[in-house]
């Protein structure tokens, strides 16, 4: 398919334009960044607002974000080239490349003195199910068992960086059901067990170079720090304020589901490669029947379900498109039926905490990525703003059918 005519280019951007230039003036979102790609070409880029509420520090086309848990598409990538060599496998126990996997146990509740109560799985955690977050695996920030568990545990946040995190129990048994959940930062641990590097040494040299995503990574450089937006957190009354949240940069383990800074540019490139199955600035990282497997639903007839907070502070409830059914691939969230904002049904998706989003629609050959970093996530302002950005680029360029 051809690229968008210049025509529909000049459409979309003088909407968007306006659409971000007044969330930013009206200061629903401290800053913004937005990019869109048709065609195999960028169809819109913007950016508007600052890196830090009350300073003069203007956003940019290649401003640097924590994106949160778009890094899991990423780490799942990169589990499925290893996948094709062989050196993992969808359906062994993970255990085999992670052998902290063979200590999970079943959380089936708390006894009468409060003390967890727990027991062995009925069946052991394979790839498949830490890609698809069928494991029983969760957060404590949507799950009150498991809140209550790292409380009376002392377990700390999958943030922290610390080995420990990873310590939780299962919610189920692994393939009963969806739940979210700290699934990729295993993922990452068998990729480092198959490959014998870090994590994110692999991702360099697998992913980041071949595609040209010379901003990403889990540790800040010098030249990404000048280029940096910090967080910002809205309270109850909706009032934004700036603070210095930072993934740790000499963690006891690099965060394979959250721990990732990029760029727009830099994660185009990478919905890029997923639209053109497999294939990215001149280099293929994955073969097209591996993008295909990646982009098909992959848990039955299990289904995505609400994500219910028990912490405001970090999230409020979030579910994409309520009443439209979704399932979960080999690194995304597919809708099966068309989405309001015009997303074809089959589309991928997902999000970082920070309010970050980004969608690819293979249907028609079309892609965005849109950052903002504002705590809680599902923002009441951020995530209607990447909604309607969506929604514009489908009504406002000139996309055809695959």
């Amino acid at each position: 398919m051809s690229a968008v005519p210049v025509t529909g280019r000049d459409a979309l951007a003088s909407h968007v334009d306006a659409l971000l230039k007044r969330a930013t003036g009206a200061g629903d979102v401290p800053g913004v960044v937005a990019m869109a790609t048709a065609g195999g070409a960028t169809i819109y880029e913007g950016a508007f607002g600052t890196r830090r509420l009350g300073v003069e520090k203007p956003m940019s086309i290649d401003t640097v974000a924590w994106i949160a848990s778009m890094t899991k598409p990423v780490t799942s990538a990169a589990a499925m080239q290893l996948v094709e060599q062989g050196r993992l496998q969808l359906d062994e126990p993970a255990a085999r490349w992670a052998p902290g996997l063979a200590d999970a146990q079943v959380l089936e509740g708390f006894d009468s003195s409060g003390m967890p109560r727990l027991r062995p799985p009925k069946r052991p955690i394979t790839l498949r199910h830490l890609l698809t977050h069928t494991s029983g695996y969760g957060y404590g920030m949507w799950s009150p068992l498991l809140a209550r568990y790292m409380e009376l545990t002392g377990t700390p946040a999958t943030a922290s960086g610390e080995n420990a995190a990873l310590r939780l129990p299962l919610l189920f048994d692994p393939g009963e059901r969806w739940n979210y959940g700290i699934n990729i930062e295993w993922v990452g641990k068998a990729i480092e067990g198959a490959s014998g590097v870090s994590l994110g040494e692999y991702l360099r040299k697998n992913l980041f170079d071949p595609l040209g995503m010379n901003s990403t990574g889990f540790r800040i450089t010098p030249a990404m720090r000048r280029r940096m937006s910090r967080m910002h957190e809205r309270d109850a009354a909706g009032a934004l304020t700036a603070g210095d949240f930072e993934v740790p940069q000499e963690p006891e383990f690099e965060m394979g589901g959250g721990g990732l800074y990029s760029t727009a540019p830099d994660y185009l490139a990478f919905i890029r490669m997923i639209l053109n199955r497999g294939a990215g600035n001149g280099h293929r990282v994955l073969k097209p029947e591996t993008v295909e497997l990646m982009s098909g639903n992959q848990m039955g007839e299990l289904r995505v379900t609400p994500m219910v907070t028990t912490n405001s502070s970090r999230s409020n409830d979030a579910e994409f498109f309520p009443g439209v059914p979704k399932s979960w691939g080999l690194g995304f969230m597919i809708n099966h039926d068309k989405a309001p904002t015009g997303r074809s049904a089959g589309s991928l998706a997902w999000a970082g905490l920070s309010n970050c989003y980004f969608w690819i629609d293979p249907a028609r050959d079309v892609g965005g990525v849109f950052l903002t970093q504002i705590l809680p996530f599902a923002d009441v302002k951020s995530l209607p703003l990447f909604l309607d950005f969506e929604t514009a680029v489908y009504e406002n360029a000139v996309i055809g059918e695959r």
